[in-house]
């Protein structure tokens, strides 16, 4: 799991929520899905925001730290 404070920890913990389990159970971990070392060097020097796919999700995050998630059409 991720450190709090993290651009990784916010979705882990959003996504968490959403599906009523604990951060430590969200499978598959994140970094399956996306590069999590450069989702966390995108913001540090910028703004603006990043969407992508991660289980049944759309998730976008913001450089203001916001995380929202949107059932994933398929």
């Amino acid at each position: 799991m991720a450190d709090e404070g993290t651009v990784t920890h916010a979705v882990v913990s959003a996504v968490a929520r959403a599906e009523g389990v604990d951060p430590t159970d969200v499978e598959p971990p994140l970094s399956k899905s996306v590069d999590t070392e450069a989702l966390e060097r995108l913001f540090r020097d910028t703004r603006g925001h990043v969407t992508f796919e991660y289980k049944e999700y759309v998730v976008t995050v913001s450089s203001d730290g916001d995380v929202a998630l949107e059932p994933l059409v398929t």
